[in-house]
């Protein structure tokens, strides 16, 4: 039936709006997104020559252990992820999902999505981190907390405040609820900024008793300029 479809309904690409068949994306803007393959920092995913550790995460160590960025935060991931979090276009999730699963398992005791306030996701109707983690746990072989943390504090959009702001911004927004004492904890989102949420996250599942924590994230924005 899949085939039959796209005869007679073929999907455009998201990017260039040329034929991708059942695709989201024509094999070649599949190949061309930002940042693919780059080095990157392990510990914060920024892009960085021979994938060594980036100044910043030497002279301030994040609260995180490791990141796994595959691409960079920009045309046309940065529509692909509008259109699953706002449009709903949960087609974009799958193919979120297959490239994240293509980097290497890591080596985890539990995944976790980044989780939303209650309001938010009252208002969207789901959570894409949630879309992305339940499918990856499943093929990483590792158990999956959807609700392993709440996040108490419904702070102001971190896109709309200056980098320095965003730490601050945060500050106590999660509890964990999860047993995670002694655990590899793996969390799940999808675009990585600057990365104050994920590191006030990592450092309130430390604060109960994670042994390490992990992110592994679809897209990392780059250095201002």
């Amino acid at each position: 039936m899949g085939s039959v479809l796209e005869a007679f309904f073929p999907q455009q690409c998201f990017a260039c709006g040329g034929g991708s068949g059942s695709a989201v994306l024509c094999p070649d803007c599949l190949q061309t997104l930002p940042g693919r393959g780059q080095a990157r920092c392990p510990s914060c995913g920024i892009s960085q020559p021979e994938g060594s550790v980036c100044g910043a995460c030497l002279s301030h160590p994040p609260s995180f252990d490791r990141t796994v960025a595959v691409l960079d935060y920009g045309f046309p991931l940065d529509r692909l992820v509008q259109a699953l979090k706002y449009g709903h276009r949960l087609s974009v999730s799958r193919l979120f999902v297959e490239m994240l699963a293509a980097q290497a398992a890591p080596e985890a005791d539990l995944v976790i999505p980044m989780p939303l306030h209650v309001s938010r996701l009252r208002a969207r109707g789901f959570n894409q981190a949630a879309e992305l983690a339940r499918p990856l746990a499943r093929r990483w072989g590792v158990p999956v907390a959807l609700d392993g943390v709440a996040r108490d504090v419904d702070t102001a959009p971190q896109a709309g405040l200056p980098w320095k702001a965003r730490a601050a911004n945060v500050r106590g927004a999660f509890r964990v609820t999860a047993g995670v004492e002694g655990l590899r904890v793996v969390v799940v989102d999808d675009v990585m900024t600057t990365g104050a949420t994920l590191a006030e996250l990592a450092r309130s599942l430390k604060g109960a008793g994670a042994a390490s924590v992990e992110n592994r994230v679809l897209a990392r924005t780059p250095k201002p300029g």
